[in-house]
This record gives structure tokens, sequence and C-alpha cells, in this order.
């Protein structure tokens, strides 16, 4: 019922090889040669939005740049004919999920009760950690392209008074504003949901929840979408597999919908001619190399089965950690247990949340004619977030989870709430296992504000859309895990890991557990557009 863990994949495989693995074997020669000089590759750690940032800002620099990514490549089908469309299953769906759904799972991590069998591969969406044993569930993407390939796309900017509240003064909101939150949108082009398509049965459940939100009172503001919807309304014609329409969006959209960062911010580095991305290379240890100031990455080469090809070793001099903020967190809680990065600070793991997520489901929606609504529903996320300002405790937001008509009832819609939880997770290391292990306190005292806040935010909503109820709500589970290796704390404000020149932290990891009460990928995407101007200028080509 779980991952295979680090050892298991040693156990179950052979190392082939051990060897230094930059570029292949030409560039092994002229890796051997800069590894005198001291002026190797950089290295990135992870392909998502803060991986995807650096890979391309240093490629555009003229860096050679080798970024090592745990999950596979997922090319969309494209050269699918209309009566052809079954063919179009670059990912598994819902309702027929197979070893593509998880990350090294023999059962699903989605939406299933109970979880369905499945082949182990190593899929999109990974299960980082259970309540039972961490106070918390956390939901990872894995693949080139990171979080990108199944989250519900949605990329809002957090309003100044939020972001004012959570991010330290030394990260300034105008320039954000005015520079890097623009510079990420022009590289991923996010559009908002057009009235057109808005209209169709397909987007019946978000039309219901913009009307319920108003009537509630909540603030309403459309969301930019990481969505081509020029290829929805193929969908809608039937020239395209039903992904987004059909609420496909966790395990991918099979249509090209997505507008996923392998096809952007990725594509446009590997094109630089100076980035090579290597799916499948799942990192387990860094280590600084003292003299010269190098560091080591030790990878395990793996098959789609998770079985062991080789173990390859990375010898850089700059290295970017974007593995998100489970996989950061933990690389740099191990390097510090182990010993190998023995001059991180006490702050290293700690500073975690999940961007105050909650996820709840209400029932007893009906349409636009009195009925419970039984549409499937469109995605790949609600087109507008719904902010409680008025909230007597704290804020709070609220987006829509779209899900497949197979999965849903009449009458329900699922939320993904934001509010203002307190970092207070932290990473800690246990030598039995050689782990990092995720601890959310779940009953401290210090949540009472938080789960008072989206608890009146539920009330508030249904109070006003008579006959409308609470069915579930959950708290502890998130899918924006952020924080333990944090901006001020572990790092500098540029991602900078203290007393370490050359190692930088580029992902969620940076952010103190709260993004402002919004979805967190478009602010880490920014950030890191932010630390590679200051790096790439100050650090690499001074």
């Amino acid at each position: 019922m779980r991952g295979i863990s680090r050892r298991e994949l040693l156990r179950r495989g052979i190392v082939a090889s051990v060897g230094l693995g930059i570029f292949g074997s030409g560039a092994r020669s002229r890796a051997r040669t800069l590894r005198h000089t001291h002026d190797l590759p950089a290295v990135v750690i992870g392909s998502g939005y803060g991986g995807a940032v650096a890979a391309l800002r240093l490629g555009q620099a003229g860096i050679h740049t080798v970024v090592l990514e745990r999950g596979e490549s997922w090319p969309i089908k494209e050269d699918v004919k209309p009566y052809e469309l079954d063919k179009q299953d670059t990912f598994a769906t819902f309702e027929h999920p197979d070893g593509r759904a998880a990350w090294l799972s023999p059962v699903t991590v989605a939406l299933d009760n109970p979880p369905k069998p499945i082949d182990v591969r190593t899929g999109i969406l990974e299960l980082s950690a259970t309540k039972a044993v961490n106070g918390i569930d956390v939901r990872t993407w894995a693949g080139k392209g990171g979080g990108s390939l199944g989250n519900n796309g949605l990329l809002p900017q957090p309003r100044r008074e939020f972001f004012e509240r959570v991010f330290p003064e030394q990260i300034n909101f105008d320039e954000m504003d005015q520079i890097y939150y623009p510079r990420v949108r022009e590289i991923i082009q996010p559009e908002l949901m057009p009235d057109d398509i808005l209209a169709t049965e397909f987007y019946e459940s978000t039309r219901v929840n913009f009307e319920q939100a108003e009537r509630a009172g909540f603030a309403t503001r459309p969301v930019p979408l990481q969505v081509d919807f020029n290829i929805v309304r193929e969908e809608i014609k039937g020239t395209k597999r039903p992904s987004a329409i059909a609420g496909q969006s966790w395990y991918g959209l099979n249509s090209g919908a997505k507008k996923s960062l392998d096809r952007n911010y990725l594509a446009m580095a590997e094109a630089t001619g100076y980035v090579e991305i290597l799916p499948l290379h799942l990192v387990v240890d860094i280590k600084e190399f003292r003299p010269p100031g190098l560091y080591i990455v030790s990878a395990y080469q793996i098959n789609t089965d998770g079985s062991l090809v080789a173990v390859r070793q990375f010898v850089c001099k700059h290295l970017f950690l974007a593995a998100g903020s489970m996989g950061t967190s933990a690389l740099l809680v191990r390097a510090k247990g182990k010993g190998t990065l023995p001059r991180l600070n006490y702050w290293v793991g700690r500073n975690w949340a999940g961007n105050g997520d909650h996820v709840f489901l209400r029932g007893g929606l009906l349409d636009e004619g009195g009925a419970p609504i039984t549409s499937g529903q469109g995605g790949p996320g609600g087109h507008f977030i719904a902010e409680d300002l008025d909230n007597p405790v704290l804020p709070t937001t609220l987006t829509e989870v779209v899900i497949p008509s197979s999965v849903a009832f009449p009458g329900g819609i699922v939320y993904i709430g934001m509010g203002l939880a307190p970092a207070i997770g932290r990473f800690r290391y246990d030598a039995a296992t050689d782990a990092a292990i995720l601890e959310w306190p779940a009953n401290s005292p210090l949540l009472t504000d938080y789960l008072s806040s989206i608890a009146h935010t539920a009330k508030t909503l249904n109070d006003n859309n008579p006959g409308t109820f609470k069915i579930f709500d959950d708290p502890q589970s998130t899918g924006h895990p952020l924080g333990g290796a944090t901006m001020g704390r572990v790092c500098d404000f540029f991602g900078r890991v203290k007393r370490h020149r050359g190692l930088y932290v580029v992902d969620a990891a940076f952010i103190p557990g709260s993004a402002g009460l919004v979805n967190p990928s478009l602010t880490i995407a920014a950030l890191a557009e932010r630390s590679l101007e200051e790096i790439i200028a100050k650090d690499i080509l001074k």
C-alpha cells in the first residue's frame, strides 16, 4: 500500500555502472578536463516550476546544464485521427487507472475508495506521506514537467495584502508584480476561460459554483489557467480525446490541452543546446567536495518499473535544488544528518506547511433548471477563485477541484480551500532508515484559528445557499507542500544556501508554508525567475 523506497530499489536492481554522467560520452571528456579547473556544468534536481525556470535561464546564459528528473517523459500523442481517439492515451484516466497513475505504488492514490490495484510503475502521482504516520497527506507529481503535468492548472497571483502578510519585506511585491510574475506568464501563456466554453454543458458545475460564491458574499476573480482552450474546443467538437471537459487532470490531459512545462520552459531550455534533461534519474544523495568547492550528486538511473539500471554520479560547481518541498527538504535533511553537508544550519527541514490547504465536499447543488448537478465537470480547474475576505477569524479562499462524472455524485462539488496555517511542520532525520520524516502536529493549538476560519467559510457558503450542506472536510491533506529550506533561514533571499557557495534552492521549499491564499505554482516560478537573474549575473557570469 505504499511506494517503493530507496533501499527497495537497491534490493530489486543490479548496479550496472558507476560514473560521471554529464551529457553522455563526448561530454565526459570535457567534464574530466573541466574538473581540473573547477569549472563544471550546473546540475538541476527536478523539472517542476522552479527547475524548469532554472534550466531555461541557465541554458540561455550558455551554461552547460543537466537536469535530473526522477519521473518519466510524457509526450502527448498528437498524430491521432478523430476516429482513433482511444489511442490518444499518454496518461491513465480515472476510469481506467494503471501504473501510469501512481509513482511506484501497487494501488491508486487519488480518488478511489478503496484504492484500485495497478501495476507498479514510475507514474504521475505520489502519496508522499500519510496522516497515520505524519499527521498529513501530501500528494506530489513526478515526470518531466513536475506538478504541471497533473495539477489543476490554476496560475493565480496573490493579492498584495496577503503576499505581504506571508513573505518578508525583502521580497518586494511591486517587483514581483511588474517583472517576475509577467515573465512567467509570458512563457507559459495562461488563458482565462472563454465565455463560449464556460457556457457549455461541461462547465455547468463551475457556473453554479460561481453563483453560489457570489450569493455567499465572497469576492470572486477569474484565474488564468495553464490551458490551451482551442484544444478544449476540439475536445468539445470531438476531434480531440475528451480530457479537460471530462474532468481529467491529476493524471494528465491526453488531448494535450495542458500547457505543461515540458511544452514551454523545458522545450525552450533544450532548444538552447546547453541543457540536457535526464528522466528516470532519482537523486538519493548530495555531498560537498571540499576543496575545491564542488558538489557530487548521486542518482539511481531506473527503469519504468523501478528496477535499478545504474548508480550515477554528477559533479558540478553550481547545484540547483528543485525537487519540490518534499524532495528538496528530504535531500537537505538527510545530507545534514549524514554529514555530507555538515554546515547546514538549524532551520533545515523546518518552517513547513501545506499552503493552508483543506479539501471539502458539498452536496445539494442544483443546476440552472433546479435539478442536482449531474453533468461531467469540465476543467482541469474552476475558472475563478472565491475569497472570504470578511471572515472574522482569518481570510480564506476557495477553488473548485474538478472531478470526472464517474466518481462524482448528483449535486456534489469538491473544493480546495486555502487558509493561513502556520508553518509548524518539520522534517527530521531517522538514521535507522536513512530517511527524512515529515512531522505535522495536526492537534497543535497553533492551528485553532486556521481550522476555525475554514469552518466559517464552509458554513457561510452553505448558509447563503439553502439546501446545500457539507459532506466531508479534510484539513490535513495538501497538494501544495511549501517550506523546509526557506528564505531568510536556510537560504538568503535569492535561494543561496547559507555557508554553501554554489548551492541553491529554487522551488517550493524556499517558501515558508504559504503562497498568500493562492495556488503556489506561479509564485514558485516567479521567485525562481528572480533568483536565477541574480545568481547568473553575480555568481556564475561575474
